[in-house]
C-alpha cells in the first residue's frame, strides 16, 4: 500500500528546497534547485515539475497528497507570490494556478514565517497548542501568528508582519521603506547596525571595532559577546529590550502560550533569552506575566524550510 506524502517547497531568493515528507514528518527525499537560473516563472515551474517528479520516484511507493509552498511575499489566502524584492518575477505571480496544472491536487502557498508557524504546530514544539507565535530572527525579522488553532491572514493575507511593526517613529530605515520597523533593531543586520551606534556612543575597548562594517556578522558579535565585550553584550541587551517591548505588545492582544524564536540571532542562546526574559517579566502587564514562555524553535535549522512548507500541505488536507 503506498503511503501519502506531502512535498514542502521553500523558495528562496537564490535557492530553492524541496522536500517530499511522510505524516511522521520524515523527509524520504529533498533536494534543491537555483531559483536565480529562472528568470521567467513558467521555466522555474517546469523545473520544479521534474524535480519533484524525480524526488517522489525516489521516495518509493508513495502518494502524492498535497504540496505547500513557502515563498517571500506569499498569499496564502490568493495563492500569489506579490511584489517580492527579492525574486526576479515581478508583479504578482499565480504560482499555485501554475504548479496546479502539473499536479491536480492541493497545491497552497503562503510566506516562510507563516510556513515555519505550522511547522511548529504539526512537527515541533507546538504540537497541541492552539496560541502562539513564531519570530523567525534572520537578515530580516519575520512572523507567524496562530490564534485559535488557524494562522493569522487577516483581509489581505498578509496580516502578522510584526517585522514592520513601527518601534521608532522616524528611526532606521527599512526595506519596506517606512522608518522605525522592528526588523531594522531585531535581526542579524539591525544588531550589526546596533554595535556601530555603540562604537560612536562608547569609549569601551574592543575587538569588533576593528572589523570593516560590511564584515561585521551577527555570529561575530555573539561570539565577542561570550568572552565578557562590553560593546557586544551592550547591543544583545539593547536588541533584547527592542524585541521584549514588541512581545509584550503582542501578548496584549492574544496571550500566547509561547513564543519560538528561530534562525540566526535565535541561535546566540541565552546571551538574548537571559536579557529578553528579564526584561518582559519586569514590563509586561500583570495578567500576562509568567503565562507563556519564549523559547528556541524545536525544529533544525537544516529541516525547517521544507517541513514548514510540508506543515501548509497538511493543514490543508486535514
Amino acid at each position: 500500500m503506498k503511503q501519502k506524502v506531502t512535498v514542502g517547497i521553500d523558495i528562496g531568493g537564490t535557492n530553492t528546497k524541496i522536500g517530499v515528507v511522510n505524516a511522521d514528518g520524515k523527509i524520504l527525499a529533498n533536494s534543491r534547485i537555483t531559483t536565480t537560473d529562472y528568470p521567467k516563472i513558467a521555466a522555474f515551474v517546469a523545473a520544479l515539475d521534474a524535480e519533484i517528479r524525480r524526488l517522489l520516484e525516489k521516495s518509493g511507493e508513495v502518494e502524492l497528497a498535497a504540496i505547500g509552498i513557502g515563498a517571500p511575499n506569499g498569499n496564502y489566502l490568493k495563492g500569489t507570490i506579490e511584489q517580492a524584492p527579492n525574486l526576479a518575477w515581478k508583479g504578482v505571480v499565480p504560482l499555485c494556478d501554475m504548479l496546479r496544472k502539473f499536479f491536480p491536487i492541493p497545491v497552497v502557498l503562503t510566506n516562510d514565517a507563516n510556513a515555519a508557524a505550522l511547522g511548529e504546530m504539526i512537527y515541533g514544539g507546538a504540537k497541541g497548542m492552539k496560541n502562539f507565535i513564531i519570530l523567525t530572527l534572520g537578515t530580516g525579522l519575520g512572523s507567524g501568528i496562530v490564534f485559535n488553532g488557524e494562522l493569522v491572514y487577516g483581509k489581505t493575507g498578509f496580516a502578522g508582519e510584526m517585522g514592520h511593526l513601527t518601534m521608532e517613529p522616524f528611526g532606521r530605515e527599512c526595506g519596506c521603506g517606512r522608518e522605525g520597523c522592528l526588523e531594522t533593531y531585531v535581526s542579524a543586520t539591525g544588531i550589526v547596525k546596533t554595535v556601530q551606534e555603540l562604537f560612536a556612543e562608547r569609549r569601551d575597548p574592543s575587538p569588533l571595532r576593528k572589523i570593516p562594517f560590511d564584515s561585521l556578522t551577527s555570529k561575530m558579535i555573539a561570539e565577542a559577546a561570550d568572552k565578557g565585550d562590553q560593546i557586544a553584550l551592550a547591543a544583545f541587551e539593547q536588541t533584547a529590550e527592542m524585541l521584549g517591548t514588541a512581545i509584550n505588545n503582542a501578548a496584549a492582544f492574544c496571550s500566547p502560550e509561547a513564543i519560538f524564536l528561530f534562525g540566526g540571532l535565535a541561535q546566540s542562546g541565552d546571551l538574548l533569552l537571559d536579557p529578553l526574559n528579564r526584561f518582559v517579566d519586569e514590563n509586561i502587564m500583570g495578567y500576562y506575566r509568567k503565562s507563556f514562555k519564549i523559547i528556541p524553535s524545536c525544529l533544525s535549522e537544516a529541516d525547517a524550510a521544507i517541513l514548514g512548507a510540508s506543515a501548509l500541505a497538511v493543514k490543508a488536507i486535514s
